[in-house]
Formats: structure tokens, sequence, C-alpha cells
């Protein structure tokens, strides 16, 4: 198999799986009970209207985020549709701060405590800082620190996709949920992070 065949592989495997995280807030939209992470959460959080204005915006708008931000790294996109591409670029920018201003509250309130909570919250700041960044690069026109900046800000997004690959299987291989999500809390970001790290780095781009 050629390099670009996998490339090509590669490619519509990563756009599948982050459209179809993307769709699955929709879920917890049309199911009237208690569904997913809701099922190992206390009665009186979940009557917490300020929680649930958390919650719902950050799986809503990290959807959005997820949908919008696989397209940003289309070279065909941004040479042959500009404009869309910067569309787009906007609509991930909002909906990521957003969500991420969410995740960190909600983080606090994460199930399996505080090595769970940090995980989360550090992830929140992360895509929080990085996506702030390429936004303030663009504005500057300084297209490689952009660039940089969000392959590391879907990255962060990207633990979404992640956490729901690596969940099922830590649970399994330790027969707990709970030890499984203190260790995803963290596994579900930290190496998406060094991965966009040799990806900046192979591509020479300088983030200083």
């Amino acid at each position: 198999m050629s390099g670009t065949t996998r490339n090509k592989i590669a490619w519509v495997v990563f756009a599948f799986l982050a459209i179809g995280v993307g769709f699955y807030p929709i879920l917890y939209w049309v199911t009237s009970e208690p569904f997913g992470l809701l099922l190992g959460k206390a009665p009186a959080l979940l009557e917490s209207h300020l929680w649930n204005i958390g919650f719902y915006g950050h799986i809503t708008f990290g959807g959005i985020a997820l949908l919008t931000g696989w397209s940003q790294f289309s070279k065909k996109l941004r040479s042959r549709k500009l404009k869309l591409h910067r569309n787009l670029g906007k609509i991930y920018v909002i909906s990521a701060l957003i969500s991420g201003v969410c995740a960190v509250y909600i983080g606090f309130y994460a199930t399996g405590g505080w090595i769970t909570s940090l995980g989360f919250i550090g992830l929140g700041l992360v895509w929080l800082y990085t996506t702030f960044k390429a936004y303030l690069a663009v504005r500057a026109k300084d297209l490689g620190l952009h660039q940089g900046m969000m392959i590391y800000s879907y990255a962060a997004c990207f633990a979404a996709v992640t956490l729901r690959i690596w969940l099922p299987l830590l649970t399994l291989a330790f027969g707990e949920f709970l030890i499984a999500y203190k260790i995803v809390a963290w596994l579900c970001w930290v190496p998406n992070i060094f991965f966009a790290y040799f990806w900046v780095r192979k591509k020479g781009i300088s983030l200083v």
C-alpha cells in the first residue's frame, strides 16, 4: 500500500470519526431519561440549572466544533473555497470557546474525583488557550502560528473521539468503569497533544 493510499484512508477514517461523534450529542437532546454519562450523576446535580447549561453547552458546541473543525485541514477547501474555509473556521472558534468554557466548569463536577477533574479541566484550558491563540494569530495574519495552533486546538477537540475509543477498552481491561474513567480523563487528550507537537514539527511550523 502506497503512502498516498494510506494517507487517504487515514483522512477518511479521521473525517468519519469526527462527524460520527460530532452528531452524538443529539442523543442527549432526544432521550427523555438520563443517558450515557448522566447515569452516573447525582440527582441533585442533574437538577442544577447551571450545571445543565454547562453540560449541554459543552456537548452541543463541542459537537459543532468537531463537525466543522476537521474540514479546516483540507488543502482543497482552503485553496478552492477560501470563504467557506473562513466561515467554518469562525464557527469552529466560537463553538470551541463556548464548549471549552463549559468544559472547565463541569470539569469540577466530573465523576471520579479530583484526578478526573484535573484531567478534564486541563483539557478545557488547553483547548481554550490554543483556540484563542489560533484566532489571534489569524487576526495578526500570522498564518504559520495560526495553522500550528489550530492543529493543537483540534487535537484537544478530538479528545471527544479518542475518549470514546479508549473508554470501552479500558473498562474491559480493568473490569471497572471508574478506574477506566480516571485514566481516560488524561489518556483521551495528552497523547493527542504529543501527536500535534510532532505534526507541527514535521511541518516546520514555528510557534515562537
